[in-house]
Order: structure tokens, then C-alpha cells, then sequence
């Protein structure tokens, strides 16, 4: 940047925010006008931004190497029967798996229901009853804080041990070591031999509301009609894909599916449900967009129109700074410097109002609210962007008005 261009731009500043101190009354209407639109995306961004990152959170404790094989999909597309009506898992079939998927790692049946927990007066309702094999510990990252885990023998001789969550502890046993007390799980008596780790929300449900028994015990205990899926691990995350690849062709021939028909199973990793979820938030995203892009097209228009009614007003200033010999440049770079510096503050000023707002929300109701740096600096620059474009035309007409014509303006 020469000397001259330096000139103009410093002086151009300078009359510039001499002249938004000047208006006060109409510089704070104008950038109410931006803060509002630069407000409202950053206040919904912030919250969806929040809603993702709080959601890959919780799948992160599903684990990375982890594949879900059961007769339903997560997410079902389509006719629920057409699910509905394939054949259970049987357990030959799991041993049959576990022996010819050579990327699996470790596998286990799982089986649930939703029941009743309850250990002296205090008792605890739609609690995860989950049926498991001594290798489901290691498949689902599950830690344990006290105790032990179920084990082989505990599953072979169906011993009525039980291994519960955070949850459960802190509700059912206040202040009390819960190790070796006896609870009832739907009326039945069940030993607690080790207790889980805190795990934290899956989509709103708490991980830590559960009970884990040994699988044959569940069966045992509350009836063998319930299916149940099978959950494996992968040595390896970068192996994910090919040991999906795998096991889709193990399981079609240890189940019988014929050649050329589709799979009569789903294999569900976490990524799915990710997936899902941007789908879900990327409406709102486009939503927040064109609220954003609304409010600051409207905000744009009152700047322009703001900025007209001030080169009208300083026709005759004008005049006199072109006689003296001002370039059209000077005068093209004061008024868009006014233009984007109204715009620049609002947006300051609505980034400010945006990320409070989100923020509140986020104390005060369960969605979170996570902003990052980019998109504040994005949300300012943008204003700024939208003061600049709209300032053209008025900076444009401002320059070019005939000195003589502008000295003679009344």
C-alpha cells in the first residue's frame, strides 16, 4: 500500500467514525438492525455446534471398534414389519461367527428389557436390565470402579450376580458399600458383585440407569422368547470396514441366507447414528442460515438507505472537500468505511447478544451450546461484508456528484 492510498484511508476512517459519533441516534438504530440478524445465527449455531459436539461425546462411548449385529436397523427406513418378521440369533450361531470372522476380536450376545430395581425401601424404575457374557466388558469399554465383572463361570452355572451402574449405586445405596448386598431386580434376588464406571447420555438416556447380569441367567430368569443381537469388537478401528465386510458374508452363510437375496440382518455401527444426527441438525443449520440471511438482507437494505440519506445531507461537504482537491477514491473509501464500520459493530455487538443467549439456553434447558472461533470471526466479518456491499451504491453517488452542483446544495 503506497503513501497516498495509506493518506486516504486514515483520513477516511477518520471522518468516517466523526461522522457515526455525529448521528449517534442513527448509527445505534442501523447497527440494531445487523446485531439482531448477526444474533439470532449465532445463537442458533451455537446451540446445533452444541447438540454435535455433546453427541459425538456420548458415541465415543459406544466405542470406535464396535459393530452391532441384530434383526433391526438403528434407524429404520421402510416397513417395520419387513424387520419384524426375520429369524432370531441363536447362540450356535454366535460360536459359529466367533470361529470363522477372523477380524472379530471378541463377541457377545445381548439381550435387555427395561425392569423394576429395588434394595430395602429406595427402588428405581425403567432401569436397563441387560443380559451380557464376561467378554461384553471389554467389547463396550465398560470400567469397572469396585468389584469384579460377570464371568464365564458365572454364566455356565447361571449365578443370579449382578454388576449395576453409577446410577443405581447413587440412588439405591446412599452412603453404603453396595458390594455383596442383594437386590431384586422384578422380584428376584440378585447379589451385586461389581460396580460400573460413569458413562454419562446416549440420546437422553442415561447409560449409567442399567443392571448387567450373565446372559444364561437373563434367559433363566425371565424367559427365553426375547431375542437378542450380538455385539463384537475389531482389534484394530482402521479395520472397521473390512471386518464389516467379513462378517456380513459369516453371518448371511451361518443363518442360511440363500445367494441373491437381501440380507436378513443389519450390522449397525455408531458412525449411523452420527449420520443421522447431521441430517436432523443440518435442517436447522439451513434454517438458522435463512433467518441470518433475512435479518441482514434487511438490516443491508436499512444501511443503504441510512447512507443515502447521508450523502444527501453532506452534499454540500462534499462539495467543498472535492474542490479542495479530495479524489473520488477518498471520498468512495470514507463512506464505505462508515458503512462497513455500522455493520462491524452491530455484528460485534449481536455476536456478543448471540453466544449470551445461546449460552442461558444451555443452563437452563438440556441442549448445549458450543460456539467455535470461526464462526464468531465469521459472523463479524460477514456483517462487515454486508455493510461494505451495500455502502457501494451510496459511496458510488457520493463520489460522483459534480463539485459545482454540491457547493451550490442548500
Amino acid at each position: 500500500m503506497n503513501k497516498a492510498v495509506r493518506v486516504d484511508v486514515v483520513e477516511g476512517a477518520r471522518i468516517a467514525f466523526f461522522s457515526l459519533g455525529a448521528n449517534r441516534m442513527r448509527t445505534v438504530l442501523t447497527t440494531v438492525g445487523i446485531g439482531i440478524g448477526v444474533a439470532t445465527l449465532l445463537a442458533i449455531i451455537g446451540i446445533v455446534q452444541g447438540l454435535n459436539s455433546s453427541f459425538e461425546k456420548q458415541l465415543a462411548s459406544l466405542g470406535t471398534n464396535t459393530l452391532h449385529v441384530s434383526k433391526f436397523p438403528w434407524v429404520i427406513k421402510g416397513d417395520w414389519w419387513m424387520f419384524r418378521n426375520r429369524k432370531n440369533f441363536t447362540l450356535p450361531q454366535v460360536e459359529q461367527i466367533r470361529a470363522q470372522a477372523s477380524y472379530v476380536s471378541a463377541i457377545s450376545p445381548v439381550v435387555g428389557r427395561i425392569g423394576e430395581v429395588s434394595f430395602g425401601g429406595q427402588q428405581l424404575s425403567t432401569v436397563d436390565v441387560t443380559g451380557v457374557t464376561h467378554e461384553y466388558f471389554t467389547i463396550g469399554a465398560w470400567q469397572l470402579v469396585a468389584g469384579r465383572a460377570i464371568t464365564e463361570a458365572d454364566d455356565a452355572v447361571t449365578r443370579p450376580v449382578a454388576v449395576i451402574g453409577a446410577t443405581v449405586a447413587e440412588s439405591l445405596f446412599p452412603g453404603l458399600n453396595p458390594l455383596g448386598r442383594s437386590i431384586r431386580i422384578d422380584g428376584r434376588p440378585f447379589q451385586v458383585v461389581g460396580m460400573l464406571a460413569r458413562k454419562g447420555k446416549l440420546l437422553e438416556r442415561d447409560q449409567d440407569l442399567t443392571v448387567m447380569v450373565p446372559f444364561k441367567t437373563f434367559y433363566s430368569t425371565f424367559g427365553k422368547g426375547r431375542p437378542f443381537s450380538i455385539v463384537v469388537s475389531v482389534e484394530r478401528a482402521e479395520d472397521i470396514r473390512k471386518a464389516e465386510e467379513q462378517l456380513i458374508g459369516v453371518v448371511r452363510r451361518v443363518r442360511g441366507t440363500p445367494p441373491g437375496l437381501p440380507d436378513d440382518f443389519s450390522i449397525n455401527r455408531p458412525e449411523q447414528l452420527a449420520q443421522t444426527y447431521e441430517q436432523l441438525t443440518g435442517a436447522l443449520y439451513g434454517v438458522a442460515l435463512g433467518v441470518g440471511f433475512i435479518t441482514m438482507l434487511v438490516g443491508g437494505i436499512g444501511i443503504m438507505n441510512i447512507m443515502l440519506v447521508s450523502v444527501r445531507e453532506r452534499t454540500r461537504e462534499i462539495g467543498i472537500r472535492r474542490a479542495l482537491g479530495a479524489r473520488k477514491r477518498t471520498i468512495v473509501l470514507q463512506f464505505l468505511m462508515e458503512a462497513s464500520a455500522v455493520s462491524a459493530v452491530g455484528g460485534l455487538l449481536g455476536t456478543v447478544v448471540g453466544l449470551g443467549t445461546a449460552k442461558v439456553v444451555s443452563l437452563i434447558t438440556p441442549l448445549a451450546a458450543d460456539v467455535q472461533l470461526f464462526t464468531i470471526v465469521g459472523g463479524v466479518g460477514f456483517a462487515a461484508l454486508v455493510g461494505l456491499l451495500f455502502g457501494i451504491w451510496p459511496a458510488a453517488r457520493a463520489a460522483n456528484l459534480d463539485p459545482v452542483e454540491a457547493l451550490r446544495y442548500e
